[in-house]
């Protein structure tokens, strides 16, 4: 079994649980236990379960077995719940086990959750919107601060924060964060806009143009500077990918042609360039550009 990374969870799985107990009551002995005599948390972090990838790990268990035991704790003389291994859990009843090994362990409801919470953080199997979550369960249901939270989890406060405020973005945008579409950068870039249409808006723009975190706090900071009081037709201009190449090209024709030069371009690289005139005299002056340039090519 591995051990486990205390420089990055604080505390760790053994300040949560009773490592030394007995048998009776928990035990560091693996246990072979039958797979009927189990259920899973109703409180796992973790919500969604790759088929795929259990089927995966459901083949690797037919040729090699469970490497790594689940974590159970007893609830009655025979039934036991997952504190940690649902996915091996599930996996191994695709793979047709009768049973499974694990470590019986003693906790209460709140040390399951946080237990739970940090396997799946440990293993990095939760996404963004899981994490977020279950703190914000942990605190409404056990009356915990986020000071307190922090401690018992061993994870900075700010960290816990940046969590949370994340279930302050729009349902669709929580929805791209979960599915990984977009990624914590972009939804805390997300988070310096203060109206939900507008973060809606630029959501939509980084999923057309697969904008970078940079562009995104970029636009976002764009918006602030205005107040916000753009209703965000804009964003698609500024959010294409090439934005910043057309402004160099309109500032260089504009200084070759000696006038403001009008230059637009759709999402999909159509558009127009336009040199306006005055009278006939620019109009001259325009055609004698075009000229040498012409003849210069040839």
């Amino acid at each position: 079994m591995p051990p486990i990374r205390r420089n990055a969870l604080g505390r760790g799985l053994d300040s949560l649980i009773s490592m030394d107990d007995v048998p009776a009551r928990g035990s560091s002995a693996i246990n072979d236990i039958d797979v009927t005599l189990i259920s899973p948390n109703p409180d796992q972090p973790r919500t969604t379960f790759d088929e795929e990838a259990l089927d995966e790990l459901a083949s690797s268990i037919r040729e090699l077995g469970i490497i790594q035991p689940l974590s159970l704790r007893k609830t009655g003389p025979d039934a036991y719940q997952i504190i940690a291994g649902e996915r091996r859990y599930r996996a191994a009843i695709k793979a047709g086990l009768s049973s499974v090994p694990a470590y019986i362990r003693t906790a209460n409801d709140s040390e399951l959750t946080e237990m739970a919470l940090i396997e799946n953080i440990q293993r990095e199997d939760l996404n963004a919107i899981e994490i977020a979550l279950t703190f914000r369960k942990l605190i409404d249901q056990y009356q915990l601060t986020q000071e307190r939270l922090s401690e018992r989890i061993g994870k900075k406060r700010a960290t816990i924060a940046n969590f949370l405020r994340l279930l302050k973005l729009p349902a669709e945008v929580q929805l791209g964060l979960r599915d990984k579409r977009v990624d914590m950068g972009h939804a805390r870039a997300l988070l310096s806009i203060e109206k939900p249409s507008l973060q809606l808006k630029l959501y939509n723009e980084i999923l057309r143009h697969g904008l970078s975190v940079r562009k995104v706090e970029e636009l976002a900071k764009a918006y602030r500077q205005a107040g916000e009081e753009t209703d965000g037709n804009d964003v698609a201009k500024a959010a294409s990918p090439r934005a910043n190449d057309y402004d160099i090209l309109k500032k260089h024709l504009s200084a070759s042609f000696q006038r403001p030069v009008q230059f637009t371009c759709n999402a999909q690289g159509k558009g127009k360039i336009t040199f306006p005139f005055k009278n006939e005299d620019e109009l001259e002056q325009l055609i004698a550009i075009f000229d040498t340039i012409k003849h210069s090519e040839g």
